[in-house]
């Protein structure tokens, strides 16, 4: 598994001063996508337990407020298992913290993964150019949702986050 480069400080994000990590590699290649140097499987830097160490390390700052797993893809099955292990390791530190995770697969079809345990708010669907509205919040197109997880995971149907409008 490859990332591509960590921000220290993202506040476009998510919600508040975050640390965010963009995961390397992705199928969707959505047109117009603004991470499109995210696809290659291939690029980016080796993500391995030092990668995790490093994001932890800079999220222990009081004024960082969650941290953000976007991409390339982190929910694609080679990506998967190091978000889910980058999560559950942020969680057991953090737990006032909160989780953002972006992805192009719909909710409803990757929500039985262990990774659930740990996000808050997952934006899902692939970003679509004839949908983009750039008045919208944390999301590039209007098919696109901002989901409360743990809702969605207790209602056992997908609960809108509330202050996402």
């Amino acid at each position: 598994m490859r990332y591509n480069k960590i921000r220290k400080m993202d506040i476009s994000n998510g919600p508040g001063v975050r640390v965010s990590i963009f995961m390397q590699g992705c199928h969707f290649h959505c047109k117009d996508c603004f991470n499109s140097e995210t696809w290659d499987f291939e690029g980016g830097k080796e993500y391995t337990d030092k990668t995790i160490d490093r994001v932890l390390e800079l999220c222990e700052k009081e004024y960082i407020v969650g941290l953000s797993i976007l991409g390339g893809e982190p929910m694609h099955p080679k990506n998967i298992e190091g978000t889910t292990k980058l999560a559950k390791k942020f969680k057991e530190k953090f737990p006032n913290k909160n989780i953002w995770v972006w992805t192009g697969f719909l909710f409803e079809n990757i929500k039985d993964n262990e990774v659930f345990n740990y996000i808050d708010t997952l934006v899902d669907g692939q970003f679509k150019t004839e949908l983009f509205d750039p008045k919208l919040k944390w999301k590039g197109s209007s098919n696109q949702r901002v989901i409360d997880v743990k809702k969605s995971l207790k209602n056992n149907k997908v609960v809108i986050l509330e202050d996402e409008e």
